[in-house]
């Protein structure tokens, strides 16, 4: 391999004195145990480098021009990372050094973080009617399969039953956290209305089942009787486990009031922005039951008296449940936690309090509602599951256009839109289907906008 001046494991020498002091005399005598079918026969296909700090810089900014995002266009993408307003104070207290500098929640000196985080996990307890929280791992897709993970070592038993209406990235991420020691099934939604078939779920619910995992709203936007769920799960003994969008609890009933025994979701509608792929943060949250709680691989922190009479410390409880302590016989490896948005959703709950998130929701719902009329009056389009509730997500059909999802998309972005999330190929039985998302950002103009350049695409 060539000398790279930002790898310094390849100039000779470096490499040399690595291989020196493990006792190899190549890097292919260090790697012998390695079968070489496993291995890259070749070397990396990395560009040439630029040589000078100017150079790549100049680089580097090329590529970031040939981005479109949010900021300049028109977004109606969701499913699962959600354009919201981030009120200037939550980016102020995550840049902090103190917070932005410390990793996993570590540093050598607390300086507030732990109790900021503390008061994360309160309020967000109070937010989800839950008394346990957990320190944010990586996202909602991972805390959704840990929470699954949970109840199957929770029951001793492996079937897990799906709501269908499921984003199927998430699932993908469950099956593969559990492939090892759980079993998924999908229950079926019905096409007209976006619910889940209950006749179908009762059929494959049973006492081999450790939990029924539904999102309330779904991927699909549509809110299923959560108490019906419930009754459904514990009747043969199974945890009913909900994904909840956290900025919806401002209008919907908490999943703890209709019976969830365990709650996950992404942190990142409250005071987050979308990041690439980043800037998202999974919370679980369940009762004070012990045998759930020794049941969270992820930190739990807690409030506990010092040997000062009258002083009081914040860090971590049951920390003998995690892999910090077991190592590979933990739970689950706890990892790299999300305590940075952690902290983040912690000041913008602060900020808006009770009725700020409720303000917050309901101009949500205002702002679906109105989409779902005015889509509904395109010629050729229809709001597919029209006569149920929605939060934010809605399913729009273009079978009546006679074009595509993606070509409707390709020439919406032409315009400056971005249009909804084809859903043709994940849920084929819904058609030439996209989800289109709303949240506060949007304006009645921006929805005027929409429906107004769809009628200019698809009369082209």
């Amino acid at each position: 391999m060539a000398t790279h001046p930002y790898i310094p494991n390849s100039v000779p020498e470096v490499r040399d004195a690595m291989l020196r002091a493990v006792g190899a005399a190549s890097t292919e005598e260090f790697f012998a145990d390695i079968p070489a079918a496993l291995r890259m026969q070749g070397p990396l296909a990395i560009p040439a480098p630029h040589l000078s700090e100017a150079r790549l810089k100049r680089h580097v900014d090329g590529l970031l021009r040939k981005n479109t995002h949010c900021a300049s266009q028109l977004s109606f993408l969701g499913g699962g990372c959600y354009q919201h307003h981030v009120p200037a104070v939550c980016d102020e207290v995550n840049g902090r050094s103190e917070f932005a500098t410390a990793y996993a929640g570590e540093p050598y000196d607390d300086h507030g973080r732990f109790q900021a985080l503390f008061e994360y996990c309160s309020m967000m307890g109070e937010l989800l009617e839950m008394d346990v929280v957990n320190v944010p791992v990586y996202d909602g897709m991972q805390a959704a399969a840990t929470t699954v993970r949970m109840a199957g070592r929770h029951t001793g038993r492996r079937r897990v039953v799906v709501a269908g209406h499921i984003n199927p990235d998430k699932l993908a991420v469950m099956q593969n956290y559990g492939r090892a020691d759980l079993d998924f099934v999908l229950a079926p939604f019905d096409r007209a209305s976006g619910l889940l078939d209950m006749a179908a779920l009762a059929g494959l619910l049973d006492r081999d089942t450790a939990a029924l995992y539904v999102d309330i709203p779904s991927f699909l936007g549509t809110i299923d009787d959560g108490a019906a769920l419930a009754a459904a799960a514990h009747a043969v003994g199974a945890l009913l486990v909900v994904g909840v969008d956290p900025v919806s609890l401002g209008v919907l009933a908490p999943p703890a009031s209709y019976g969830a025994d365990i709650v996950c979701g992404d942190i990142q509608p409250l005071g987050i922005h979308m990041n690439y792929g980043g800037g998202q943060g999974g919370f679980i949250a369940s009762h004070d039951d012990p045998a759930i709680v020794m049941q969270y691989p992820s930190r739990l922190f807690g409030v506990v008296p010092t040997s000062v009479p009258g002083e009081y410390g914040f860090g971590d409880v049951a920390y003998s449940r995690t892999s910090f302590d077991k190592r590979e016989n933990g739970n689950e490896f706890v990892g790299t936690a999300a305590a940075l948005w952690g902290i983040t959703a912690g000041v913008f709950l602060a900020l808006m309090g009770p009725q700020g998130m409720v303000e917050l929701a309901t101009g949500i719902v205002q702002r679906t509602a109105y989409a779902k009329q005015r889509l509904a009056r395109i010629p050729g389009v229809r709001v597919t599951h029209e006569g149920s509730c929605h939060f934010r997500e809605f399913v729009v059909n273009f079978e009546g256009t006679g074009l595509p999802v993606a070509a409707i998309n390709a020439a919406l972005l032409k315009q400056g839109v971005f249009g909804g999330h084809d859903l043709s190929t994940d849920f084929p039985a819904l058609g030439q289907s996209a989800l289109y998302a709303f949240s506060e950002v949007h304006t009645q103009e921006d929805i005027d906008q929409l429906c107004a350049t769809l009628e200019k695409v698809i009369g082209q």
